[in-house]
């Protein structure tokens, strides 16, 4: 298979090799605290369910479905960026409905990109924002992922020294894996670094809704004029905890949305209807569940900082994300972020997301999740402390050899 063109592009999936070697744990009996993916362990709410339940079997609700998405859905859509952000769309040319984000920046990435087109990338960040684009045949050239002054330096040298000069940015904020957040400022400099530059801003925003402070994390859509330059993502899996249901949107330039569209109408007829209609029916609906996941989220990070801090493990406080952006304690930095995280389920029966995965600026870190309760978590911080306590008289070989090697 390794054979094949687009294929060869790719790295080994890291994600994999810590999820076999949890499976060969679980398998021998191992109680392993998954804190590796990103996916709600919370249920859908009860009336989006309800809203699904009755939708499903209706007359005509087989059929295929609208590539862009129903009507309905994608006013629904409008709706929530006009409460949220302040921002008016057109559900008809400024929405497209996506079979998840992750769907969305890969369509995008194959209608916009011509082989051998530049974009610019935060390193460490999601998968998908990188390998998207290298799937449809484009370069990378990456750039920090902190929202800070010297995002902007590498970013202007990334355009200078490119060639050919990039297409595109992606953002990620609340950023996915660091958890950082950007302010409307940052926004209000990349809109107008990107007009200035002539070039795209794909703005991931899945966690909008996941933050801990009492400053809700703004679209770039909010500075004016960013409609001219922008295409924004987001996703109902974590707000909702709906990640299995696969419902996702594009808002934004009508240009860049057409192009999306067309590609799409080409590849899939949209998601399964009731599904499309209980999604609207989350969006139009009260708050009071996000607000719920929203404080379970915060309950549980205390928690990981806490009991992990008391185990010998520091770890700083995100701010949103369901995600901590963790630095590998001193002595093991040198391992690597992949065998450390090999080290953690064959130690201390935690599972983690090696930081590797996400670029090779993650790899002295890896990304924590806040998917187990609040009882599993203390569970892996004791787990931790054990290892720790016991790694020097243990693993003193074993870890000579792996920094020998």
């Amino acid at each position: 298979m390794t054979d094949f063109h687009r294929v060869r592009r790719l790295p080994p999936y890291v994600f994999e090799q810590v999820n076999r070697l949890k499976a060969v744990a679980r398998n021998a009996g191992a109680d392993i605290v998954d804190l590796g993916m990103g996916n709600p362990d919370l249920p859908a709410p009860k009336h989006v369910i309800e809203k699904l339940v009755e939708t499903a079997g209706k007359p005509r609700t087989d059929r295929y479905s609208a590539s862009k998405g129903i009507g309905g859905l994608r006013r629904a859509q409008a709706g929530y960026y006009e409460r949220r952000f302040g921002v008016k769309l057109n559900p008809d040319t400024q929405v497209v409905a996506t079979i998840g984000s992750k769907e969305g920046f890969a369509n995008m990435a194959q209608a916009i990109t011509a082989p051998g087109d530049v974009v610019i990338v935060p390193n460490p960040s999601y998968p998908i924002h990188a390998f998207g684009f290298l799937m449809a045949g484009g370069a990378i050239r990456s750039v920090p992922a902190d929202p800070t002054p010297e995002f902007f330096g590498a970013l202007e040298r990334a355009v200078l020294h490119s060639i050919p000069k990039p297409i595109a940015v992606v953002v990620c904020y609340p950023s996915n894996p660091t958890a950082n957040v950007a302010s409307l400022d940052f926004y209000k400099d990349l809109v107008a670094f990107a007009k200035k530059h002539e070039i795209f801003i794909l703005s991931d925003l899945a966690y909008a809704e996941v933050y801990f402070d009492d400053e809700p994390p703004p679209s770039v859509l909010q500075v004016p004029g960013a409609m001219d330059v922008t295409v924004e993502f987001t996703s109902m899996s974590k707000t909702y905890s709906m990640a299995g249901w696969r419902m996702g949107f594009a808002v934004g330039n009508e240009r860049l949305l057409a192009a999306l569209a067309r590609v799409k109408s080409y590849l899939d007829y949209g998601a399964f209807t009731p599904i499309q209609v209980a999604a609207a029916a989350a969006l139009n609906g009260p708050d009071d569940c996000i607000i719920e996941m929203r404080s379970i989220y915060k309950r549980r990070r205390d928690v990981l900082v806490e009991s992990f801090k008391a185990a010998g493990w520091d770890i700083p406080e995100p701010r949103a994300t369901m995600f901590a952006w963790a630095p590998i304690p001193e002595k093991f930095r040198h391992l690597g972020s992949l065998e450390f995280s090999k080290l953690l389920i064959e130690k201390a029966d935690v599972a983690v997301a090696p930081g590797i995965g996400f670029g090779e600026h993650g790899d002295e870190y890896v990304r924590l999740a806040v998917v187990e309760n609040e009882q599993r978590i203390r569970q892996a911080a004791r787990g931790l402390r054990k290892f720790f306590d016991t790694a020097d008289e243990n693993l003193h070989n074993v870890l000579q050899l792996k920094k020998l090697a």
